[in-house]
């Protein structure tokens, strides 16, 4: 990697013509010097002048710094007695809480690995995951537990113990309230030196194809993250309080309000899910300023803003990051005509890339309609011709493709994948077509990838594929992205029938829904006598989507 200071690094749009290379235009920061060094302790040493870390939404119980890191040190405690060391893999399957930061701190602090999983997943999902990423210990609810139905690992509940039938068949050891009351004064606590390039997470994405993958990221990775918010601190702004209405198991929701505003010292209002009254309710009650949406969640204010303004004291409210899925140009201006003080700020990051990628930090950078903002600091990117191969320039477009420290250390159990995704020197290719404009901002243009966007949530194609046919009247079948203005997108198949089969599309559907989550269902199917594919036997996806699309 060539030294930055010796390059010739056009200031408008950070492009560097010698190396067809982007450079991030946003102000750099130095990573810790230490290479003995967790993220746990890295953010508690972090200065700030915060007081309140979080607060539940549904409870209003607050936590503050000081709580937070004495129930870290309990927690951590505790699972050192259970045995957990370095190296080990603890799921954690829940929605979001108070205690979900914690978990995730204390499991870290030990250098062991942090898993999440979707609540909504079935039984066999969770499966499918426990058997690749081999966890030693589950944290999880009551309401999860009869999923878990003789699995042989230890349970630890998020909620308190309820000696009912759902939890007759698991190994309960304890319960995160019990744990919360551990001492730790005097107490000696195993624990192994732990490295900033030690894995640290290992949350799963379908990566830019494909099945659901575990990415690997490091210490060091999540420090690129958490860092990286901690320069965007304004005192001039005053105190800052976000709420978390997305997803903690996702890296959207986990690198920011599980741990990446700890360093800013800002304080996270946490909903346990996403319901609209609740987390418009919380704003008003709690200030709040920032607020985390999806795409159609966005739109979803926008269709009913002058009941919202009637109802809702949304006078706190200063911006809104919108992350999962690129905003159109017309539902940003709707939304601004709605709300002219409120600041739209989006925002482009992978699972792969720690949540890093490009982003919007000022109103003159909101202004740029149809961008996800510039490079993040300390990123290089580039923009390659999918075919070719060749680095392209300012304005054209290609597969972007992104290096520095935030880039994870790959795929778990996948050298394949992670040779297709990770080049040999470090770039990440990201799967999305996407242009850089003269003053550096990025535009996503479409997806080389196959991935459906469900809410922001990611939909594998080949997940569901494989389940149709698994099913004995159906020879062969291709699933796309429908497009939706209420949802993004929605999985349709389009499914070919064995001789003689009569099945219908409902019964389809219902097949596939009894095996995923909800997000993942089957919404629409078509009947075709072949699926088109090239050659080599890869389906084009992109000619039965403009199919679908001709019909509507």
């Amino acid at each position: 990697m060539a030294e930055i200071s010796s390059l010739r690094i056009d200031p408008r749009s950070g492009f560097c013509s010698s190396n067809s290379t982007f450079y991030s235009k946003r102000v750099p920061f130095p990573l810790p010097s230490n290479h003995a060094l967790d993220i746990t302790t890295f953010i508690s040493s972090y200065p700030h002048h915060g007081k309140t870390a979080f607060i539940d939404a549904a409870t209003g119980r607050h936590l503050s710094f000081s709580q937070l890191w004495q129930s870290v040190d309990s927690v951590s405690t505790c699972l050192s007695e259970l045995g957990i060391r370095k190296g080990n893999v603890v799921i954690i399957i829940a929605p979001n809480s108070i205690f979900l930061p914690i978990v995730c701190l204390s499991v870290m602090s030990l250098g062991a690995i942090i898993t999440t999983s979707n609540p909504l997943n079935t039984s066999r999902e969770f499966a499918v995951q426990m058997a690749d990423s081999k966890p030693v210990l589950v944290f999880t609810t009551t309401q999860v537990v009869p999923k878990l139905a003789g699995s042989p690992l230890p349970i630890v509940l998020l909620d308190e113990q309820v000696a009912t039938e759902k939890t007759g068949q698991v190994k309960i050891v304890t319960t995160i309230s019990e744990m919360l009351k551990k001492e730790t004064k005097d107490k000696i606590r195993v624990k192994d030196r732990v490295y900033q390039d030690d894995a640290a997470t290992l949350l799963y994405s379908s990566g830019t194809t494909g099945a659901s993958k575990g990415v690997i990221s490091s210490h060091r990775n999540l420090m690129a993250l958490t860092q990286s918010f901690s320069h965007l601190s304004n005192p001039e702004k005053g105190e800052q309080t976000h709420i978390c209405a997305v997803p903690m198991f996702h890296i959207y929701g986990f690198g920011a309000f599980a741990i990446g505003k700890l360093t800013q010292g800002s304080k996270v209002v946490i909903l346990s899910k996403f319901d609209m009254k609740e987390m418009l309710s919380a704003v008003e009650k709690y200030r709040v300023t920032c607020l985390p949406l999806v795409p159609p969640i966005l739109l979803v204010m926008v269709k009913e803003a002058d009941e919202i303004r009637k109802k809702y004291d949304l006078s706190s409210l200063q911006s809104i990051v919108c992350g999962g899925a690129p905003l159109s140009k017309d539902l940003i201006n709707r939304f601004r005509e709605k709300f002219p003080s409120i600041d739209i700020r989006q925002g482009y990051a992978m699972t792969e890339s720690t949540g890093f990628g490009a982003s919007m930090e000022t109103p003159e950078e909101c202004l740029k309609y149809g961008s996800v903002g510039l490079v993040s600091p300390n990123l290089e990117a580039k923009i390659v011709d999918p075919i070719t191969g060749m680095a392209l320039e300012i304005n054209q477009k290609g597969e972007l493709w992104l290096r520095g420290p935030s880039i994870m250390k790959g795929y778990l159990n996948n050298a394949e994948a992670t040779a297709a995704t990770l080049d040999s020197q470090g770039w990440l290719k990201t799967g999305d077509f996407c242009y850089i404009d003269d003053d550096g901002y990025v535009y996503v243009v479409d997806r080389l990838k196959e991935l459906i966007k469900y809410k922001g949530y990611q939909v594998p194609p080949a997940e569901l594929e494989a389940l149709l046919l698994s099913h004995p009247q159906i020879s062969d079948a291709a699933v796309i992205p429908f497009p939706d203005e209420e949802v993004g997108q929605y999985p349709m198949a389009y499914v070919v029938r064995k001789s003689g089969s009569n099945i219908s599309d409902t019964a389809l559907m219902d097949f596939v829904a009894k095996q995923v989550a909800p997000y993942k269902r089957i919404r629409k199917v078509a009947f075709v006598t072949s699926i088109p594919k090239n050659p080599s036997g890869k389906i084009l996806r992109r000619e039965l989507i403009k199919l679908a699309i001709s019909k509507i």
